[in-house]
């Protein structure tokens, strides 16, 4: 039932996605990612890193990828095939032109993503990509996007470390919540979010960029809210469940 469920999400979103991504890629460059100075090729390994995501679970939601069948390269062919047609439309583009760099790009996430995908089933790797994506959008621009895009980056940070924090509590409830106590859940809980906020800005630090402590404190806030909302609903069940027994 629930994978039913997350399979007809997914659609929805591949469904949303892959138009979306097929125009971001025909229209003029917009100027502030210019003024932002991402690497287009990032760009493009991230958008193709979620396209396979998505793409693989739409087909098979509850499976990893079996390189043994033909599933998985039918998926391989599919993707890389869609990027060099994708790559050679850009030509006609206006302010657009074919990189057979962007291309390769678009396959190394295509394997990348399937590789994951062989060995993390939906919601771990589904955790690993959302994390290198805010690792990736946070460091690799190298203009100060609180500059640029200041009310964007406030929401870019509530949304993108809520979001990570919700991945994490559903994995804990899947593959931990039976074992551990509620001390050490907690703990837990607290521990990945917080940590990788911290390695995060730690490493634009460490790249020369500003650490700036309204980021932290607004992602930090994130976190804990989705926490303590998610032990109150918890809790709230539980409480339901007795008083129905």
């Amino acid at each position: 039932m629930a994978s039913s469920r997350r399979k007809k999400l997914t659609l929805i979103a591949l469904a949303f996605y892959w138009p979306t991504l097929f125009i971001l890629a025909h229209i003029p460059i917009p100027d502030v990612v210019r003024e932002a100075e991402v690497s287009d090729k990032i760009l493009h390994f991230l958008a193709y890193l979620l396209l396979v995501f998505l793409f693989w679970s739409a087909v098979a939601p509850s499976d990893k990828v079996n390189w043994r069948r033909a599933t998985a390269w039918w998926v391989l062919l599919v993707t890389v095939s869609y990027g060099a047609i994708d790559e050679l439309l850009q030509s006609y583009g206006v302010g657009r032109s074919c990189d057979i760099m962007d291309f390769f790009a678009d396959v190394a996430a295509v394997i990348t993503g399937l590789i994951l995908l062989s060995v993390l089933s939906f919601w771990p790797a589904l955790l690993v990509l959302t994390g290198a994506a805010i690792f990736s959008l946070t460091n690799l621009a190298r203009a100060n996007l609180a500059d640029l895009l200041p009310t964007t980056n406030t929401m870019f940070h509530v949304s993108a470390y809520a979001f990570f924090t919700m991945l994490w509590l559903q994995n804990l409830r899947l593959f931990l919540w039976p074992k551990a106590s509620k001390p050490t859940w907690i703990i837990l809980a607290l521990s990945l979010p917080f940590g990788f906020l911290l390695a995060v800005k730690l490493f634009s630090a460490i790249l020369g960029k500003d650490f700036i402590i309204r980021d932290v404190i607004i992602s930090a806030t994130a976190i804990a809210a989705v926490i303590v909302a998610y032990l109150f609903v918890t809790l709230f069940r539980h409480r339901q469940a007795k008083t129905e027994t």
